[in-house]
């Protein structure tokens, strides 16, 4: 077992500010100089970013967020340019991961499926000026793996594939376009499709209305379906699936065939985070591993949120965080059954 530590970060100010503030605190970390390598010249780079474009896309489709990574920028003293690369979330690469979610009577529940050498560790609350509020962890350090804003939007994304990918925008970073700026699925789904989408996703809404839907996105097309369950393939753009799909659609068969036994957050929760329910993964080598187990209750704005399998949840609530009760929490700690490296811990 590995011991490893989420780190809370809270910020109420603008998104220049916030960007200067992760800039300055990420300077001279681990997880920096990690990510530093990514910068290393290739052979053949796994991607490359048209600055231009990006910033033409970002601009038009998210502006604060380009403000954002404008403070990052200042705050590690280092080219715009830099941080466009490895933090906008445009034209990057994608492994493949597992993922499974749930929507239930008032929650929303999630496992985050990926290799340990990609999890950051961070666990963002963010109060800007002029955006919807978030809270959630984080990837790519702008990016969000899953979360909720404050008008009880939630998103969550499952992988399906990535062959012929396009250019535009990796899942972490629709998904912070989605929650700072939309209030309800209606609103996210007319974003989602104007959106360009780099790799082929599942993205699971939820909205304090109890609507919920699976929109499944690909670089060609975008099509919406009602329904509470996600794994990791598509159900009407089937012809974009992987061939290898067994364990996707085993997932999907023991959600169908428990959901209604989950009248409950907490139950639902536990089935997801108990290792020994069939949902929560320890393939951590096969980059389909669970890292964390998230629930937001909607209607009173909580999150739930555990590192590693059968844990209870930290239960955080942001209603209260949004009338300016700042949290005591610096970490959150939790055991993944791996010795894989983790990058804000381990020196690669």
């Amino acid at each position: 077992m590995k011991q490893i530590a989420s780190r809370f970060l809270e910020f109420r100010g603008t998104h220049y500010e916030f960007g200067y503030r992760q800039g300055q605190e990420l300077k001279g970390t681990i997880l920096y100089e990690n990510h530093l390598k990514w910068n290393k010249p290739r052979r053949r780079p796994r991607y490359i970013v048209n600055q231009l474009e990006a910033k033409q896309l970002i601009r038009s489709l998210s502006p604060l967020i380009w403000e954002e990574l404008e403070g990052i920028a200042d705050g590690l003293k280092v080219p715009i340019e830099q941080v466009v690369k490895n933090y906008s979330g445009y034209q990057q690469e994608w492994i493949k991961s597992g993922c499974s979610i749930l929507t239930g009577k008032d929650y929303y529940v999630r496992n985050y499926d990926y290799h340990p050498k990609t999890y950051e560790g961070r666990f963002v609350i963010f109060q800007p000026k002029r955006a919807y509020a978030t809270i959630g962890p984080t990837q790519r350090i702008t990016g969000r793996t899953d979360g909720m804003n404050e008008e009880g939007l939630v998103i969550g994304y499952n992988f399906v594939n990535r062959r012929n990918p396009g250019d535009g925008f990796i899942c972490n970073m629709i998904s912070r376009m989605i929650l700072e700026n939309c209030k309800t699925n209606e609103e996210a789904i007319e974003l989602i499709k104007e959106i360009p989408h780099r790799h082929s996703f599942n993205y699971v809404l939820y909205d304090k209305g109890g609507n919920s839907h699976v929109v499944e996105g690909t670089p060609r097309a975008v099509e919406i379906r009602e329904g509470p369950i996600s794994t990791n393939h598509f159900d009407i753009l089937r012809h974009e699936n992987r061939h290898h799909l067994g364990d996707s659609f085993r997932r999907k068969k023991l959600l169908e065939e428990n959901i209604s036994k989950l009248s409950s957050c907490y139950e639902a929760f536990r089935f997801f985070n108990d290792r020994d329910r069939g949902i929560f993964s320890e393939k951590y080598t096969n980059w389909a591993g669970t890292l964390h187990t998230t629930a937001y209750i909607p209607k009173d704005l909580s999150v739930w949120y555990a590192v590693g399998g059968d844990r209870e949840p930290f239960i955080f609530s942001f209603k209260e965080w949004l009338k300016g009760k700042d949290s005591r929490i610096k970490k959150l700690r939790g055991y993944l059954n791996t010795e894989e490296a983790m990058p804000f811990m381990d020196r690669s």
